[in-house]
């Protein structure tokens, strides 16, 4: 039977126009960093080096194990020494990111290289070899969905950080994170799906 994890996992699952809190559970991912604007070739590169090896896992899982899988959507982490130019300033040249997309933990490393050798020899992505398999456990979290364009977030997170995450007595940790429901290559910039993370922590009284 084949899992898809956007039904089994509940953090996968958001709603427009309200803000939750939950557990977001440990979870392994094919990882590469960057810097600088979505919009330009290196993060093309890292996603263009992200999805063969993460089709080739699953078809290897299903292979070696009798695994099969639906592949997750691609999900980002961003960050920047001042968290307004995601807000209101949104400066995209001062971002840094962490493309990336969920790999089931029955996924070993050595699978794991054996597939970037595969992909390699095949395809052999520019960025392959900047490409990691690391663990994320985020915890605590706050989250909504986001129907819309990627341009029009940031009144919504202003709107998470300045008032939702203090008035509940909570505060930002690590990076604020993204999981793209819809393929923004085919999908129109008005109908995209985004949910939008932000690991947050109990205020100390």
């Amino acid at each position: 039977m084949k899992v898809d994890f956007k039904k089994s996992i509940n953090s996968y699952a958001a709603k427009r126009n309200q803000f939750a809190v939950l557990d977001v559970p440990k979870m392994q991912y094919l990882k590469i960093d960057g810097h600088g604007d979505p919009g330009e070739s290196e993060y093309a590169l890292a996603v263009e080096a992200l999805f063969p090896v993460a089709f080739s896992l699953k078809f290897l899982s299903k292979k070696l194990l009798d695994k099969d899988y639906v592949v997750p959507p691609l999900e980002g982490l961003w960050w920047a020494e001042d968290m307004e130019t995601f807000t209101t300033r949104r400066d995209k040249s001062q971002w840094d990111w962490t493309s990336m997309i969920m790999t089931p933990d029955w996924i070993t490393l050595d699978m794991f290289e054996q597939t970037c050798k595969e992909v390699s020899r095949k395809k052999s992505p520019e960025s392959l070899d900047k490409l990691r398999l690391e663990s994320l456990d985020e915890g605590a979290c706050v989250q909504t969905l986001h129907l819309g364009s990627f341009e029009d977030v940031g009144p919504v997170l202003d709107k998470m950080h300045n008032e939702f995450i203090p008035q509940n007595g909570l505060s930002m940790r690590d990076r604020h994170h993204e999981i793209y429901l819809s393929d923004f290559r085919r999908v129109s910039p008005e109908k995209l799906r985004t949910i939008l993370r932000q690991p947050v922590s109990q205020q100390l009284a």
